[in-house]
């Protein structure tokens, strides 16, 4: 069966006064059905642009597409008109956004919001969008869903907004769910609550996910696969169990190690990754982790190592294997 997205070598750009932005820099992933694929990096490192990208979302200009495709249900995206990518945002992509204050309308109600969806993509009437906007409000667990169909943004939680989000991207049941960084603002408790719901409606709609976030510790307990992102490249790709268990990328691994463990019997120091992100102004003719890197060799610095299978479904972009700290080529 052929991936349900399957995005080849894209590559965006932003042009600027201070010169062009190499925001994403030639990534390749699939997406199969009712999978949860998580994308992993620090900030500016790509993970947001890359689907907005895909989503046609990013403003022209500054941005552009400068490259590549994303086949969904063996169309791409990339190539489709406007009105033909707003038939699919939505309705059969769906995006929850990092801060829901900023994306809910201050001066609609959350209940208009949501059935406006439904009236423009199933062709609903405004009676049977209202029913199902509280069935969906309730299926998010907002209290007295038929009171709060008529409040205002600014009347909810932060949890609550970011749930009603979540009612929102799901209204027409989509095929793929992409959550962007979608529990930074809230607290620890409420996290916990926008996670376990996720989990429980894509078990239920059997809908597949993209969770972007900086937190490795997210993604253990939601994705099957993860890529880690660096400086707009993939410098690493493999099942969630191996990348916990076996991180052959020093970025990686410098990841990892700033996790506190519950696990951990030796009460080791957490490590950080020393150094900034470079400049993505220029694209690096180097490895872009070069700078920060422990392990980098002469190698490192003349050329920037493509991705890499190592080991079966595990592939890294990097000149040395960490286990031994040498190079992988003499």
């Amino acid at each position: 069966m052929p991936p349900l997205l399957e995005v080849n070598n894209l590559t965006t750009r932003f042009y600027t006064q201070d010169g062009v932005v190499h925001a994403v820099n030639g990534i390749s992933y699939e997406l199969n059905e009712g999978e949860t694929l998580g994308i992993v990096g620090e900030s500016g490192c790509g993970k947001s642009v890359s689907m907005l990208s895909i989503m046609r979302l990013i403003p022209q200009p500054p941005g552009k597409i400068v490259a590549g495709e994303a086949i969904f249900n063996g169309r791409d995206l990339l190539k489709m008109s406007d009105e033909e990518i707003r038939s699919v945002r939505g309705a059969q992509i769906a995006m929850i956004f990092q801060d829901p204050m900023t994306s809910f309308n201050p001066v609609l109600t959350i209940g208009r919001q949501i059935s406006e969806a439904l009236e423009t993509h199933l062709g609903m009437s405004s009676e049977q969008a209202k029913e199902r906007t509280i069935e969906l409000l309730r299926m998010v667990n907002i209290p007295e869903a038929p009171d709060r169909i008529n409040d205002y943004p600014h009347q909810f939680s932060g949890g609550m907004r970011q749930r009603a989000m979540i009612a929102m991207a799901l209204s027409c049941s989509p095929q793929i769910l992409i959550a962007d960084e979608p529990t930074t603002a809230l607290d620890v408790t409420i996290q916990a609550q926008v996670l376990d719901l996720v989990r429980r409606l894509r078990d239920k709609l059997g809908m597949a996910v993209i969770w972007i976030t900086h937190d490795l510790g997210i993604v253990a307990g939601l994705a099957e696969k993860v890529i880690v992102m660096y400086a707009g490249f993939i410098v690493e790709r493999a099942s969630v169990h191996d990348l916990y268990a076996d991180p052959r990328h020093p970025y990686t691994k410098g990841l990892l190690g700033s996790l506190p463990r519950v696990d951990d019997t030796q009460h080791r120091r957490l490590v950080s990754i020393e150094g900034l992100p470079p400049d993505l102004l220029e694209l690096p003719d180097q490895c872009p982790f070069a700078p920060r890197c422990v392990y980098n060799y002469e190698r490192c610095w003349k050329e920037n190592p493509p991705l890499e299978f190592v080991e079966p479904g595990h592939e890294i972009a990097c000149w040395v294997d960490v286990r031994t700290g040498k190079p992988r080529y003499d």
